[in-house]
This record gives C-alpha cells, structure tokens and sequence, in this order.
C-alpha cells in the first residue's frame, strides 16, 4: 500500500520563493562577472608580485647596478631637497607643539589640576544633593557656584602666588607700611599683564605658525612623497620587466617588449608629475609667512613682558633702597 506524499504548505511556498534567486538577480550576477576583466587582473598581480621580487633582490644587493633603471639627476637632486623640507618641519614642529598645551612652562600644574579636579567633583556632589534632596526630610545644602577654571602658566602662577604673599603681608597688622608687601604687589600687576601678553602669544602661535605649519606637512609635502613613492613602484616594475624580458621564451618575447615599453611610458609620466609636484612644494612661500608668525608672535610677547617688568622693576628698585636706607639707619643707632 503506498504512503501517502507530504503537501508542501504556503509556508514551505515562501521560503522556497525568498530563496531561490529569481531570473533578474541571475542576469545582473551574469552582468557582474561579465565586466571584471580577468586579465587585467591577473596582469595587475602579476607586475605587483614581480616588483615584490625585484625590490627584496635590490634590499639584499642581488641586482647588479646597471640593472637599476637610473633617475634623472633633476628628480634626485629634487628628492633631497624635499627631504630636507619635510626634515626642516617635523624638526621644528616636534618642539613648538608644545604652544598647544599652555602649561608647557609650569610643571606644577599637574598637581593643581588634582586639586581642581577635587574640588570639582565636590562640587558636583554638593549641586547634585541641593537639587535631589528638595522635598525629603534630609537637609539640602545650598547650590555652589563652579569653582573658577585658572589658566596654568608660570606666568599666571607668579602672579597669583604673589599677589596671596602681599595680601598676607599687608593684611597683618602694621602691615600698610610694608615695603616688600607694596613691592609684590607691584610684581604681581607686572605678572598679570606678562600672563595676559602669554596668552595671546600662544594663541597667535597657534593660528598663524602650527596650524598652518602642520598642514603643509600633511597635506603638500605629504602629496609629494606620494608621488615619490608612485615613481618608485613604477621602477621597480619597469626593472622587473626588463628582468621578465631578458629571461622570456622566444614566443613570449614581443609580450614581453610591450610591457616594458609601456612601464617605460608609465615612469616617464610619473616622473614628471613627481617634478612638478616637488618643485611647488620647494617654491611655497607658506613656511616662510608661518616662521615669521611664529618669530613675530614672539616678538611681541617679550616686548610686552618686558615693558611691564622694566616699569615693576624700577618701582620695586626704589622700594628695595628706601628699605634699605631704613636698615642702615636703624642699625646706626
């Protein structure tokens, strides 16, 4: 007695529908495989394969000089000089990064900084209770206004820790009559103004030197080297061809010939526009304007510092002979 067939239901309907791939989906996958160029491909594997082979023979002194497709003299002298320039930025810039962090002469910030990050977090925790303990019978304690960011250079801390020694001295009784009390507030004024001068300092450095400076490096120079490197690629697979050629079979000789020809075609145009890139670079007058924001940026700073300490110094000097006059005197008697 034969069994009964299964009835295949509209579930098992919809799956079979949802899975099978339908007429159009097979002809835009015919469509695909039909535009990659496999021999291109194969091509392009191949001279990348044999430039490897070519390179690693050079790094290991297995090709002989005469076999090394020489550089126009033009190109190499212009190479060297594109060193030097990239040189010449990462030299300068490895140092005058440090015109982004503005505590670059105040060490002592660090600990500051877990003091102030303390007393933020405490902060918080009291602003935090004030606002979620309303209407509970715990007590709330009043909102705190945020403590006050400091900027942190040794100009800021020179002035802010002598202006707390003045204010000590002259708060103490008899203290009005201080000389060195007067003489650090005089020091403290004097700081003030070198840490504002300070501030816009680094601020110039940054907009009108690093940005600028950096982006040069990235972005010009940085094409250059590209470039550069496109040229050596190009060589390498022009040599490894030339190497393909002279070990080819007789009926694989023209093949042959024509890719060198044509790497031959390649180097000379990649060359040329590694030139034309190189030489731009070389003739930007950017580092030039950059370095003379950064020397005038300078400039500016220690004149104005040294505007506001001449001033403190000569006030302070008068201060520093009276104290001394009065000293004499005293001990006279």
């Amino acid at each position: 007695m034969s069994q009964p067939q299964p009835h295949s239901t509209p579930a098992d309907s919809t799956i079979d529908a949802e899975t099978k791939p339908t007429m159009d989906q097979w002809t835009k996958l015919q469509s695909s495989l039909s535009n990659i160029n496999f021999a291109q491909a194969g091509s392009k594997l191949t001279k990348g394969f044999n430039s490897s082979v070519q390179a690693t023979r050079e790094r290991l002194g297995q090709v002989a000089p005469e076999d090394i497709t020489e550089l126009p003299q033009e190109y190499k002298d212009l190479e060297a000089r594109v060193d030097a320039l990239r040189l010449a930025h990462l030299s300068l810039l490895k140092i005058t990064k440090a015109y982004e962090n503005e505590s670059y002469d105040y060490p002592v910030q660090i600990q500051e900084s877990i003091t102030e990050l303390s007393t933020s977090i405490g902060h918080g925790i009291t602003n935090f209770a004030a606002t979620n303990l309303k209407g509970t019978n715990l007590p709330a304690p009043s909102p705190l206004a945020p403590p006050t960011a400091q900027h942190k250079t040794l100009p800021h801390a020179l002035y802010r820790a002598s202006a707390t020694a003045s204010n000590a001295l002259q708060s103490a009784p008899g203290g009005n009559s201080d000389k060195l009390g007067k003489a650090l507030t005089v020091y403290a004024g004097a700081m003030n103004r070198v840490a504002t001068a300070r501030i816009e300092h680094d601020e110039a450095i940054q907009a009108q030197y690093l940005q600028p400076w950096q982006t040069t490096l990235s972005t010009s120079i940085n094409v250059a080297m590209k470039a550069r490197q496109a040229v050596r690629v190009s060589r390498l697979e022009l040599d490894a061809a030339k190497q393909v050629l002279k070990n080819a079979a007789p009926g694989k000789q023209e093949h042959a010939r024509l890719d060198v020809e044509n790497a031959e075609d390649d180097l000379v145009q990649k060359t040329e526009v590694a030139i034309t890139l190189m030489k731009t670079v070389l003739d930007n007058p950017e580092p030039l304007r950059n370095l003379n924001e950064l020397t005038k940026s300078q400039l500016l700073y220690f004149a104005a510092a040294a505007e506001a300490l001449s001033t403190a110094q000569g006030e302070i000097e008068e201060l520093s002979v009276a104290a001394e006059g009065q000293y004499r005197k005293s001990r006279d008697h």
